[in-house]
């Protein structure tokens, strides 16, 4: 129980650091985002594929291309939104549309919706569109919809990694397709690639620890942990990514963002419940 409980924090800390170190990196123009994303993704291959070597099971590799190429969209859209973003900000925009996306395609799969998923749903939709709803104090509408875009690419790729029988091989794999991908964007970006040695720092952190080790544990964590739960924990992300964000940067949590996230992840823990509550239920 220890070691769940301990992993199950260490991977909500390190998915709340990946927000934090990407704005870190990006804030202060340390590091452009693509270079960012490819320096990302050799980390985490690189940290995986180690974890595989010192377990007791020979490498083998069980990433697909596709799953590269949705966690490639996410990852984009993930750097270049945080040039203007806050952690925070970020971290309820990604969190909720991925969450919105998979109650939506659970929906579309034909599982039985009842009233307070809808509502829940609903609630979520509407905290975001109060989020980025044009204002003096709305967060920037492009970078607002980078993030967005890479909510849904998230929640398509956490959708197509349900049921996976060796995760950590599966992600190492998909990490080790990701990096030629992530290269080729590199190329192909536009603006000149601007690299500094405190912003190849913070991607290599966030790729082996906050996402390569972050997925570790999490994956270690999950198989002891009940639906609801898994789900429940995951709401505390965004609030530590804004806490964080305030306590480096100094960024402002302004009660425009508090009333949002208080929709978003109080809709989405509704929703979720009330499907776990109707899955025990069928299962009974």
């Amino acid at each position: 129980m220890a070691r769940t409980a301990l992993a199950t924090v260490f991977a909500l800390v390190a998915f709340a650091a990946n927000s934090i170190l990407c704005r870190m990196a990006l804030r202060t123009a340390s590091i452009d985002p693509a270079t960012f994303t490819s320096i990302r993704f050799i980390a985490g291959a690189v940290t995986l594929c180690l974890i595989l070597l010192l377990g007791s099971k020979p490498l083998k590799l069980r990433g697909h291309w596709v799953s590269a190429l949705v966690l490639n969209a996410y990852a984009v859209g993930f750097s270049f939104s945080y040039i203007d973003l806050t952690a925070g900000t970020g971290a309820l925009l990604l969190f909720g549309a991925a969450q919105i996306i998979m109650i939506g395609a659970g929906f579309l799969a034909g599982e039985r919706i009842n009233k307070m998923i809808a509502v829940g749903w609903l609630v979520a939709v509407a905290g975001i569109i109060i989020l980025t709803a044009p204002s003096v104090s709305a967060p920037p509408l492009l970078a607002s919809v980078e993030m967005l875009a890479a909510g849904i690419f998230w929640g398509w790729f956490s959708l197509r990694g349900r049921g996976s029988k060796d995760p950590i091989a599966e992600n190492a794999g998909i990490f080790v397709c990701s990096v030629p991908i992530a290269l080729a964007v590199n190329l192909a970006h536009l603006a000149p690639i601007a690299t500094t040695t405190h912003g190849i720092v913070l991607a290599a952190l966030s790729g082996s620890i906050a996402s390569g080790l972050g997925y570790a544990a999490w994956y270690t964590a999950l198989p002891k942990l009940k639906a609801i739960t898994a789900a429940n924990l995951q709401l505390a992300v965004p609030a530590l990514a804004a806490l964080g964000g305030a306590l480096w940067f100094s960024e402002v949590i302004t009660l425009r963002l508090l009333i949002s996230a208080a929709m978003v992840l109080g809709g989405v823990a509704v929703a979720t419940a009330s499907r776990a509550k109707q899955m025990v239920t069928r299962g009974a």
